[in-house]
């Protein structure tokens, strides 16, 4: 088992004022965007630090703020189970090496762009197919947002 924090530079402050992380795009008003994301016949799936440093390049590229990692190596299939906590949500993995089989949530709220982690999954773990579902979460309800 591996937990990994980053440095306090790169965390969230408490005494920083609250702010209205919710989105605007398209003409609709809503608090982030959730991916949920299949990759069939992909590789590397039961390697701890290549899943690690792949979540990485995720937030990176998505241009969010990464808290915390925190990730699980099976026995003996070798699976990862994993969350990156992020200032705008999280990415959490979960992995299948004998089936070649990977499940990740990707949830960003705020100026992050979440689609961007699908290409870096893909230059990682060269699935053969990749199944994406978006959901945009807290859709404002009546013109008033969701709290």
């Amino acid at each position: 088992m591996e937990t990994k924090n980053v440095e306090a530079s790169n965390v969230v402050g408490l005494d920083e004022e609250p702010k209205d992380f919710f989105i605007e795009r398209d003409g609709e008003r809503f608090a982030g965007t959730h991916l949920i994301i299949d990759l069939k016949g992909a590789s590397r799936l039961d390697d701890l630090k290549f899943v690690e440093n792949t979540l990485i390049e995720c937030v990176k590229r998505s241009k969010a703020t990464l808290l915390h990692i925190h990730l699980h190596h099976f026995t003996p299939n070798g699976g990862v189970s994993g969350v990156a906590v992020l200032a705008e949500s999280h990415i959490s993995i979960h992995t299948w090496p004998e089936k070649g089989y990977a499940a990740l949530d990707v949830f960003m709220c705020g100026d992050s762009e979440p689609h961007n982690s699908i290409d870096v999954l893909k230059e990682a773990f060269g699935p053969d197919e990749v199944l994406v579902d978006e959901i945009r979460r807290g859709k404002e309800i009546d013109g008033k947002s969701v709290e």
